[in-house]
């Protein structure tokens, strides 16, 4: 019986590939900020994401932090975004000695990155501290920031800032209607669409 050759996996190339050397090389010259390797690409004839490229310089460094020896590295587990997102919400305190240590890594990584914490963990706080007073202030840093992500979330906050000013200044909330709201759709939803107005009335009333 003739035996198949061991089938060799398929090998994905990446828009990226021959501008690897040049990404390493202005890594290890000091260059870690990663909105300007991007431009430097783009004049280099890349046509690829900005997101492709953060994904892969976020990894060129040692133990997360800028060095520009050992630049070339790569760190084999890459910090996902939602992760990112994570440490960038909770309070330093509360978070694990490692997760501390990779906070603060990913913050030395870029200028952007650090300002976008900052931001971040001012924004937080006014809604732990209840000081609307200071949305003003923020939206203007917000906006004032460059980064596209945190000037659409200013964006949004202007349209219905009265909203947000008094949810970021009121102890009032709508919790307890939400609570109905949800108990209301879980009832609805046991009946499988055949619980009319009729049969549900009363199953909510008896639910109270």
């Amino acid at each position: 019986m003739t035996c198949l050759p061991p089938r060799q996996p398929c090998q994905r190339k990446s828009g990226l590939d021959t501008h690897l050397p040049f990404l390493r090389e202005r890594w290890e010259a000091g260059c870690h900020n990663i909105m300007q390797l991007y431009r430097e690409l783009l004049a280099r004839g890349y046509t690829q994401s900005y997101q492709a490229v953060y994904d892969l310089v976020i990894r060129l460094r040692t133990f997360g932090k800028k060095n520009a020896a050992k630049g070339c590295n790569l760190s084999p587990t890459p910090l996902s975004s939602k992760s990112a997102a994570f440490l960038f919400l909770r309070r330093t305190e509360e978070l694990e000695p490692d997760e501390q240590e990779t906070l603060l890594n990913l913050r030395q990584l870029d200028p952007e990155i650090e300002l976008a914490y900052t931001l971040v963990q001012q924004f937080t706080q006014m809604l732990r501290t209840r000081t609307g007073e200071r949305l003003a202030t923020w939206l203007e840093n917000a906006r004032a920031s460059q980064i596209r992500e945190l000037q659409g979330f200013a964006l949004s906050v202007e349209r219905d800032k009265a909203a947000v000013l008094a949810g970021l200044t009121l102890h009032q909330n709508n919790g307890l209607v939400e609570g109905h709201v949800n108990k209301l759709k879980l009832i609805k939803r046991m009946g499988y669409g055949r619980a009319g107005f009729p049969l549900l009335r009363p199953r909510v009333l008896h639910a109270l």
